[in-house]
């Protein structure tokens, strides 16, 4: 069995803080999630997070004008130069403080920081390699209070930046001469957002209090003058212009005496107040929180702390809509390159949203769990139907086609439910009291309450059936495992007893073996058959948790209260996969009871539980400075307000959650596994495609000596070769070079099993990609020859059997969709055609062409016909 999964994906989570960016084609959303980055593609409905993870949760991101490059910076100033193309960090920088706001310039030459009460312009990295990435080329002092926002010039001459002290200041790019800097006021709250209007120095700025003011500048942005040199610059534009003089003078001698030109206008840039706006407000606690300006079709989109947004058309600001997508406070705003659509965060909510604004259409709308996901499962073939336990005391089945809960179970007296399970055939639903001590058991179909197996004396933390057979596994708190038959009377067939409380219990793939997670931090095995104890595991050095900020011991005395909480089997049965209070997730052999591998599941120094030890500058002669909520009742962090209270509440409070890992489930492939966490639903699987790993490789085998092969017709051989080379490219040449009449046999000596392994797995993957089905179907046919020879080696090969399964499902539902609508055409065509048929010689048509032209009709519903670039579809 391979290890080397890696990140793949993160869902459950689509927002948390942080600013919105459109990709340059307008169709993609980059998103911040904690100290990561998800990219949506609102076209294709699709999710990517991108490989790379920030020391902290990522605070704004800066998308470059061609969008190939993207500065990503974390809340403690730590930056991330990252190619969005080959999704690659590229360099690595310390800002030096916590940043607001990043933003590129419009030529792609230069960006800028907020950072405190100062802005500082950075040399924008190039397309060569570079020592330094970011090089500083001047720091702006201005404003008093920290700053909030910049937006730049179309030509990238001036940039303005908005402060807290209700203050936007102007500052040039270049050293002009008639602007330096510029200050507007104006203003009775704090600066949201400032934009330039297109192809001009007009500002518009918006502050918290809900105003808008439209300025005007007296200098179009081609009268700004550059500033006069100093130095031996000046030195040698003195000699340059003393040449241009001589040649001007020389000139003028031969064409005459010229009138003198007109001297430049030597005044400053002036700016002046044009109007000043209100937005309507629904209360003091509406405030405007974020706000986009599309300066091509003039439109501004405002945000507010209830949930509102507006849509104006400026400078008349005439309002266009006002919509709401919830009761919390919108984060960001975004609009996208061709103005058509707007998306929207909101932190509170963990909501992202992406809609089209003239047709009032959601084309994205998702949310993130409020609280921590605690479990997950897999879906099999067949599987239409999420079933799902709750502290409510109900037990809830939800069907995915139409999205509504179809059924709800509930016990004779009201209880707590911990946990739940359904067995391999969909009929039984079983769900663990943590109160009451016992299991009840429902049917699927009927709902009704079958039983209530009692026997446990604590709460149940885990349920399981064995995939197999119809045998339940409770674990408990009263330190034993129960074996339950749900065909025999409900009895007690086996009691496993532990030496501590049982946290988790699952079964192997073939259900011939048991493990249980305990308290002590140990990992049991047991033959449920004959109930005997057949290994164990000591993981308690494995976990590694870290120390909390409030804590009173050191991290390494807190791992002695650690456990892991929940585990899965591999997909062959080999290894174990277990995770709990930690922020490690650990891969043992069953067999030889050690540790594989282990994978770290986050570095995000926001959450708590982190580091192994404290900050020691966060110590003081008072205390821990963590125990000063010094941004309470602000946005940052989670606040808890007091129940019952809408306003002004002095009671709220930030905390950090903690890293955990709550559930893990291996998918029936083994080429992956997820885990829900802290942080969502993290999803590892293996990344082959820049990884070589031959396969009983030998100097003999060569790409030379394959293509040799071929051309020989040698093609058992060639295909040998090809698997034991393990590329994969080259493997599918190898594969599509023969011919499909050949018959294909890997009975060469020795082990042909191992081939037929390597092969459908080959296969499986190749299913996903390649437009060769039939080719594909009818290799997968003769390798399933070697059926007999591979019973004995049947648990290793049911991963790769099952991938090839679901491949082969895919296709089948594909092409069954394409032949039930081709067939069902087919008949509505044949029916109007011979009821037109039957009409005819009673009922003529108007002439024998409208006949024709409403059979030409009935062929274009099929996407037939003979129009000019018709693309329909064929029929089969």
């Amino acid at each position: 069995m391979k290890f080397a999964y890696r990140f793949s994906n993160l869902l459950g989570t689509v927002y948390r803080r942080g600013n919105l960016n459109f990709t340059c084609d307008g169709n993609s959303v980059i998103s911040p999630v904690g100290n990561r980055v998800t990219v949506f593609d609102l076209k294709n409905n699709k999710s990517n997070t991108l490989p790379l993870t920030t020391r902290y949760n990522v605070k704004c991101v800066g998308l470059s004008p061609d969008g190939r490059l993207a500065i990503i910076v974390d809340e403690g100033g730590n930056a991330l130069l990252v190619s969005l193309v080959c999704r690659s960090v590229l360099h690595r920088f310390h800002f030096k403080g916590s940043v607001h706001s990043v933003s590129f310039s419009p030529d792609g030459r230069k960006f800028v920081i907020t950072k405190g009460n100062i802005a500082q312009m950075y040399h924008a990295p190039g397309r060569k390699r570079e020592f330094n990435a970011f090089v500083l080329d001047k720091t702006y002092f201005g404003p008093y209070d920290e700053t909030t926002h910049i937006d730049w010039t179309d030509d990238s001459r001036c940039f303005a930046v908005g402060s807290k002290d209700m203050s936007t200041w102007v500052f040039g790019a270049e050293r002009w001469d008639n602007l330096i800097y510029y200050a507007l006021g104006g203003h009775k709250d704090a600066i949201v957002a400032c934009f330039f209007e297109s192809n001009s120095l007009d500002l518009y700025t918006l502050s918290q209090d809900g105003a808008l003011c439209v300025w005007q500048c007296d200098t179009p942005p081609e009268g700004l003058r550059l500033k006069a040199p100093t130095g031996w610059k000046a030195d040698l534009l003195q000699r340059e212009k003393e040449e241009e003089e001589e040649e001007e003078e020389r000139e003028t001698t031969i064409r005459g005496k010229a009138t003198p030109a007109s001297e430049e206008q030597q005044g400053k840039v002036k700016y002046s107040r044009l109007a000043k706006y209100f937005f309507n407000k629904e209360g003091d606690f509406n405030n405007l929180t974020a706000a986009a300006y599309h300066k091509k079709i003039h439109l501004l989109v405002t945000g507010f702390a209830s949930g509102i947004f507006h849509l104006h058309e400026l400078p008349e600001f005439n309002l266009i809509h006002s919509l709401s997508i919830s009761d919390q406070r919108i984060e960001s705003v975004a609009i996208n390159s061709s103005g058509d659509w707007i998306a929207l965060g909101c932190s509170g909510l963990g909501q992202l949203l992406g809609g089209e604004w003239q047709s009032d259409s959601y084309v994205f709308k998702q949310q993130g769990h409020f609280n921590s996901m605690g479990a997950l499962g897999n879906s099999p073939s067949t599987g239409y139907v999420i079933v799902t336990s709750s502290m409510d005391g109900t037990v809830r089945a939800f069907d995915l086609h139409r999205y509504r809960n179809f059924r709800t179970f509930t016990s004779p007296r009201p209880t707590q439910f911990s946990c739940v399970a359904v067995d391999s055939s969909g009929e039984i639903v079983c769900a663990g009291a943590q109160d009451s001590f016992e299991i009840f058991i429902w049917s699927m179909q009927t709902g009704r309450l079958l039983e209530v197996l009692s026997g446990h004396e604590g709460p149940i933390s885990g349920l399981c059936f064995n995939p197999m057979k119809s045998i339940l596994a409770s674990a408990s708190w009263d330190k034993t495992v129960r074996l339950w038959d749900m065909v025999d009377s409900w009895r007690t067939t086996e009691t496993l007893a532990l030496t501590s409380d049982a946290l988790a219990v699952t079964y192997r793939p073939d259900g011939a073996e048991l493990a249980v997670a305990t308290l002590n931090a140990q990992i049991t095995f047991w033959d449920p058959e004959n109930a005997v104890q057949t290994g164990s595991i000591e993981g308690r050095h494995d976990l590694k948790t870290g120390r909390k900020e409030l804590d009173k011991i050191t991290a390494k005395h807190s791992a002695k209260g650690k456990a892991f909480t929940t585990l899965c089997y591999s997909a062959d049965g080999q290894s174990v996969l277990p995770g709990g209070m930690s922020k490690f997730v650990c891969i043992y052999h069953v067999r030889e009871q050690i540790l594989r591998k282990k994978f770290e599941i986050s570095c995000n120094l926001s959450l708590d539980a982190m580091e192994e030890f404290l900050n020691r500058r966060k110590m003081t002669e008072f205390g821990n400075l963590a125990l000063i909520d010094q941004d309470a009742g602000e946005e940052n962090g989670v606040a808890i307000p007091l129940p019952g209270v809408r306003k002004g509440d002095m009671s709220s409070r930030h905390f950090k959650p903690e890293i955990r890992v709550t559930s893990l489930r291996f998918s029936p492939t083994g080429r992956c596994w997820a885990a829900t966490t802290t942080e969502g639903l993290l999803i590892y699987s293996l990344d082959t495609q820049m990884l070589f790993d031959p396969f009983e490789l030998d100097t003999s085998v060569t790409p030379g000596r394959i293509r040799a092969a071929l051309r020989q017709r040698d093609f058992t051989r060639a295909i040998l070769m090809a698997v034991r080379l393990n590329e994969k490219l080259l493997l599918q040449e190898t594969l599509e070079s023969v011919p499909w009449d050949e018959k294909l046999t890997l009975s060469a000596p020795p082990s042909p099993e191992l081939y037929v392994e390597k092969m459908l797995e080959f296969l499986a993957s190749s299913f996903e990609v390649s437009p060769h089905l039939e080719f594909h179907l009818i290799g997968t046919q003769k390798l399933m020859a070697h059926g007999q020879k591979l019973k004995s080696r049947a648990g290793k090969l049911l991963p790769a059997v099952q991938f090839l399964q679901k491949s082969i499902q895919r296709h089948l539902d594909d092409v069954s969709k394409l032949c039930d609508w081709n067939r069902y055409n087919i008949q509505y065509a044949l029916a109007v055609s011979k009821q037109r048929g039957m009409k005819r010689p009673s009922e003529p048509l108007g002439s024998e062409e409208e006949a024709d032209a409403s059979d030409e009709d009935s062929l274009h519903l099929l996407g037939g016909g003979h129009g000019d670039g018709d693309d329909g579809d064929t029929l089969l």
